[in-house]
């Protein structure tokens, strides 16, 4: 067993983590990373190649200085927005090494009593292996929220009902994005067959009200077209035809395009993520994925990747998908230069949504909508309001169809208040929180993208140095002095548009 110790202790090696770690050591604390995982990045560098980046003016700081480097590492000018995984991994490396952060890899959080608090504060943080990380203030950069959740913080999981808060997108929502007249039973017309896999009978409650469910998962797939590049993906074994009858049935009702992302990162690489109705997220399967343990998230992976890799296949190569179709997708594969420690498929699964926690200030679509003003910002979203399906039910025609997804535009960026990244001070101290914030599953339909988390870890780990400069109380950091660090970061924090 060891014990090691810093001002900062950062659990979870995302994005939003190494950002994090890289304005600590600026301003000069110590500070540990902790990633569970053998590969730093998350999503950034796990095949999010075609980055969700909302208004560009929103972006500053170190993530814009994140897609500078990226820009360059192409000998382009300015900012790049689209690239290559193995890229994107070569950057972060190099602010870790740069800043000479530590960071540790392969390390879990002990999920039954791995967090030691004396009053409101975290002490400690124990791994499976056993090994102990002590810190003054902890940044939870992971996208579960395991240390948030085990802190004895208020968190929520699914979605909440529209009445709540007073929302338009939240809770059960309609809107099929799979053709009309997809017969839900196992032998067509006959119920007494049972239902499709992965089909509800119905959705769960009346529009709006909330639920526990969580949008659905998958994996962003690098695929290239080079033949010199290129492995084929294969039939998985295990492969099993009923999990793709939906998408036979689609096709069958007209279905033509759109069965998964072909969105070109370099002149032969993708960022191939869902497309439609039926797609590449395995809707349904995930949503006991926030609360479980790892060998129960480490089951869901195994079958979103058995999922997603048939899925692929069967597009590529299945007698019940036309010709003309399987010729579109047939020449891509995985790129034999990237994932090279695993297979060349992703080790990140997309977790679009974990827990989120529930701090005194709730992100809403109202605050999202410009129509709820903040004066504590510590960065700006500005993605379309963005959720994917969350399930399949027989609709009231009789027919399978999608449920939870919505893509709202917005019309400018809006602040995000320092209020959602820190708990409630009753609940602990000196634990702050960049990606799984206090927000509304609506309004986290926006904030979820990597160039704000990234935006987020850094005024995370800004505010942590404040905070142990004054009292140690996240809560009792000053926003003018906060604000004082940020603009001097390049923040940006508001904007004229």
């Amino acid at each position: 067993m060891q014990e090691k110790q810093a001002d900062i202790v950062i659990y979870g090696g995302t994005a939003a983590g190494i950002t994090a770690a890289v304005q600590a050591k600026i301003m000069g604390k110590s500070v540990i990373v902790i990633e569970p995982s053998q590969r730093i990045g998350g999503l950034t560098t796990g095949g999010l190649g075609d980055t969700d980046v909302g208004m560009k003016e929103a972006i500053g700081g170190l993530s814009l200085e994140f897609y500078r480097r990226v820009a360059k590492k192409y000998s382009q000018d300015g900012a790049c927005w689209l690239f290559e995984p193995k890229v994107a991994l070569e950057v972060l490396q190099e602010f870790v090494a740069e800043h000479n952060i530590e960071v540790v890899y392969g390390e879990r959080l002990e999920l039954k009593d791995g967090v030691t608090k004396q009053g409101t504060s975290l002490t400690s943080i124990r791994m499976e292996s056993g090994n102990v990380y002590k810190g003054r203030v902890f940044i939870d950069a992971s996208y579960e929220g395991d240390l948030m959740g085990k802190s004895g913080v208020s968190y929520f999981v699914g979605r909440e009902s529209n009445a709540q808060y007073g929302e338009t997108l939240n809770g059960i929502h309609p809107g099929n994005e799979l053709p009309r007249g997809i017969d839900p039973y196992v032998v067509k017309g006959v119920p007494e067959s049972g239902l499709l896999l992965r089909v509800n009978p119905d959705a769960g409650g009346s529009f709006g009200d909330g639920d526990s469910k969580l949008q659905a998962y998958n994996f962003r797939m690098c695929l290239t077209n080079n033949p010199d590049n290129r492995l084929e993906i294969e039939k998985p074994e295990g492969y099993n035809e009923a999990d793709y009858e939906i998408l036979f049935r689609a096709i069958e009702q007209g279905q033509s395009s759109k069965f998964f992302k072909l969105n070109l990162v370099t002149a032969d690489k993708t960022d191939s993520n869902n497309n439609s109705g039926i797609s590449t997220d395995y809707n349904g399967t995930n949503h006991s994925y926030a609360e479980a343990d790892y060998s129960a998230r480490e089951e869901m992976w195994n079958a979103h990747l058995l999922y997603q890799q048939g899925y692929v296949w069967t597009i590529q190569n299945h007698p019940r998908v036309p010709e003309e179709i399987r010729a579109h997708y047939k020449p891509w594969g995985l790129p034999l230069d990237e994932f090279t420690e695993s297979g060349h498929w992703t080790p990140q699964l997309y977790v679009r949504e974990s827990r989120r926690m529930i701090s005194d200030y709730v992100v809403t679509e109202h605050v999202v909508r410009l129509e709820d003003p903040v004066s504590d910002s510590v960065g700006m979203g500005s993605f379309a309001m963005d959720s994917h399906h969350t399930q399949y039910y027989v609709n009231e025609e009789g027919h399978v169809s999608t449920e939870g997804g919505f893509y709202i535009k917005l019309k400018a960026p809006y602040p995000i208040s320092y209020r959602a990244i820190v708990p409630k001070q009753e609940e602990c101290t000196n634990l702050i929180v960049p990606v799984c914030v206090s927000a509304t599953h609506a309004a986290y339909g926006s904030i979820r993208m990597e160039p704000v988390f990234m935006i987020l870890g850094q005024s995370a780990a800004a505010a942590a140095a404040l905070a142990l400069d004054g009292d140690g109380i996240v809560q009792h950091v000053k926003v003018k002095q906060l604000h004082g660090v940020l603009v001097q970061e390049k923040q940006v924090l508001y904007t004229d548009v």
